[in-house]
């Protein structure tokens, strides 16, 4: 892992807990230290901020929301005074515009001669008044980093140079510690395996499996298991027991109690947006199928390991797992390509290299201030 020889700071929004592995590699990276800066996500979020920073400093922001949905944006009114107690030689913040004090992050870290590192999904099409506004704010950013190529594309349609861009794929788990599992080119018992671990909530969209797997030919007919809680539970369960009775719905599971469902699967499915379990999945080599998201997800799945619903709806989905259980060779290469998409190019020790070599680009090519 690269070494990073200063102090760095981090803003975020909030702390989800999917992040609290990256952090704490991430500090392990800084000489001097990491402090990340972040708030209260608002109550209507589904959000698990439960994770605790063990290697790097948790600083508090009080958040202010200010309206929802198009028109959200979010004050921290602390931050400077964050960044005046812990000096960072370099900071990186969400490359967000409707987070309205990180403007003044970046010009108190300027005015000190220090750089700013901008983090983000990338710059999709967006009306004049917010291409403007956005352009503006990146090209006040000394280097920005992208969840993805599609993202990194994007920054640089919007005015940023291309050496400034840097692309660090959207990881939530480590290399996998542990060699592939070989499983054999048959179903175990004769019956294929389709696994789902996510909260249950309307957008992952698990009516949909119970209908296309209700739908399949009786000989590809799966034993379903589905990992996970939430507010979608109980209605999803009525839905079962009238698509796909057999489904099995064992609840929340987390750490080692995930392992022997990952092990007993074929084929992960995740046919709404979201899901960090995606990951996971391929680091124990499964083939998988998600519903096409922002570009991080679209370049993580290719035809080498998985499909990309265009459409998220039980048609869709049956064709997909048609073609997918009747050519069980095919599914245990793609299981293998899962493997090494996550063993060698979407992993957190990559992604904290690359913010490593960014901060680097960043402090020896500052703009100018």
């Amino acid at each position: 892992m690269t070494l990073i020889p200063l102090r760095l700071g981090l803003q975020q929004r909030v702390l989800p807990e999917y992040r609290v592995s990256l952090f704490d590699t991430l500090a392990d990276a800084c000489r001097d230290g990491l402090s990340v800066f972040a708030g209260d996500p608002q109550p209507i979020e589904a959000i698990d901020t439960s994770g605790t920073l063990i290697r790097a400093v948790f600083s508090h922001a009080n958040s202010v929301h200010v309206f929802r949905g198009r028109g959200y944006f979010c004050l921290q009114p602390n931050i400077l005074q964050w960044l005046n107690d812990w000096q960072p030689d370099a900071l990186i913040v969400e490359a967000n515009t409707r987070y309205l004090s990180t403007p003044s992050a970046i010009e108190w870290m300027h005015k000190h001669e220090r750089p700013v590192i901008g983090w983000g999904l990338g710059a999709p099409e967006a009306n004049l008044i917010e291409s403007t506004l956005r352009s503006r704010f990146l090209k006040n950013l000394d280097a920005v980093i992208a969840y993805s190529q599609t993202g990194a594309d994007q920054y640089i349609a919007a005015g940023n140079i291309p050496e400034r861009v840097f692309v660090a794929a959207n990881a939530v788990t480590f290399k996998p510690r542990e060699p592939v599992s070989i499983r054999l080119h048959s179903f175990k018992g004769g019956q294929p395996c389709i696994l789902f671990v996510g909260r249950l909530q309307e957008r992952k969209r698990v009516e949909v499996l119970l209908q296309a797997c209700a739908a399949l030919p009786p000989e590809i007919a799966p034993r379903l298991i589905i990992v996970g809680d939430g507010p979608d539970r109980d209605r999803l369960e009525t839905l079962a027991l009238k698509l796909y009775p057999t489904a099995e719905f064992v609840g929340a599971k987390h750490g080692e109690e995930l392992e022997s469902y990952y092990e007993d699967a074929d084929l992960f499915v995740l046919p709404g947006t979201g899901g960090l379990a995606i990951q996971q999945a391929m680091a124990h080599g499964l083939p998988v199928v998600v519903g096409e998201a922002d570009g991080t997800q679209g370049e993580l799945v290719s035809t080498l390991n998985g499909w990309l619903l265009n459409q998220a709806d039980a048609f869709a989905l049956e064709k997909v797992l048609i073609e997918a259980l009747y050519d069980v060779p095919r599914l245990r290469s793609m299981g293998l390509e899962s493997y090494r998409i996550v063993a060698e190019e979407v992993n957190i020790e990559h992604m904290v290299d690359v913010f490593a070599a960014a901060v680097e680009f960043a402090v020896s090519h500052p703009k100018g201030y």
